[in-house]
């Protein structure tokens, strides 16, 4: 038990100082220009030190900025499995309705957020819903996709038992179909979750709004490299907490 812990901590440790080792090296080698690690924490302290400080829309601490990218992905995330959610479970419940609507989810499912954004604005012309819009849109597939494979894949004696025990349609619903595709249907909400943090960066590096998308599309255009490390790291480490909150929350479900 104590070696595993050792390694828990110890291995992930080795993993992270041959990334710092790597980025130092190419720092100083093939890419000049890319700030090693010391010089990227040294321009970017403050965003970290006072990560809730705020001097303008878009010079603010890396917290303040990414609590508006979470508040615009909640709310789209949100959207995005209201509206999954049940069309995943028609999709899988009704072979009339798959047969209807499956072309167009697969129609619909690769077309990427730089292609909805714009057509978010047109719509709604303003960058707030536009963004909301595009999470959305962008995120419920997994869902939908995951949950009609969950409904389809149920055993087909639990059908059974529900048939003998002359189950309504909506105990057949809540007592089996729910229960037993609920791995799939968090599945589903897992990668929604993570895809929905892709989208909201690429909607504000578009529409400029203040947020860590935003944030590292306009220290890009003023060639600050540091801080756009800054928001990578910002990006991969917020992408990384959602993944581990969701994973926690199907966890509890599942043991109750």
């Amino acid at each position: 038990m104590a070696q595993s812990t050792v390694r828990a901590l110890v291995l992930p440790l080795l993993g992270l100082a041959a990334v710092l080792l790597a980025w130092t090296a190419l720092s100083q080698t093939v890419a000049p220009d890319l700030p090693s690690p010391l010089r990227t924490w040294q321009e970017s302290r403050r965003y970290v030190l006072e990560p809730f400080f705020k001097d303008g829309e878009m010079n603010q601490g890396i917290l303040r900025l990414a609590f508006y990218s979470l508040v615009r992905v909640a709310k789209g995330y949100l959207l995005a499995l209201l509206l999954g959610t049940p069309l995943g479970f028609l999709l899988g419940l009704s072979r009339t309705f798959h047969q209807s609507f499956d072309p167009i989810v697969q129609f619909l499912r690769p077309i990427s957020p730089l292609a909805w954004l714009p057509l978010g604005l047109v719509i709604f012309q303003k960058s707030e819903p536009a963004a909301v819009f595009t999470i959305a849109l962008c995120a419920m597939w997994p869902t939908v996709i995951n949950t009609a494979v969950g409904v389809r894949s149920i055993s087909q004696d639990y059908l059974n038992v529900g048939r003998v025990l002359r189950l309504s349609r909506a105990k057949m619903l809540s007592k089996i179909i729910v229960p037993a595709s609920l791995p799939y249907v968090f599945t589903g909400y897992r990668l929604s979750l993570g895809l929905a943090w892709l989208v909201i960066v690429a909607a504000e590096m578009l529409t400029g709004t203040p947020g860590v998308g935003g944030f590292l599309w306009q220290e890009y255009n003023s060639l600050v490299y540091s801080h756009i490390i800054l928001s990578v790291v910002t990006i991969g480490a917020v992408g990384l907490a959602l993944d581990r909150l969701m994973g926690l929350v199907e966890a509890r479900i599942r043991a109750s």
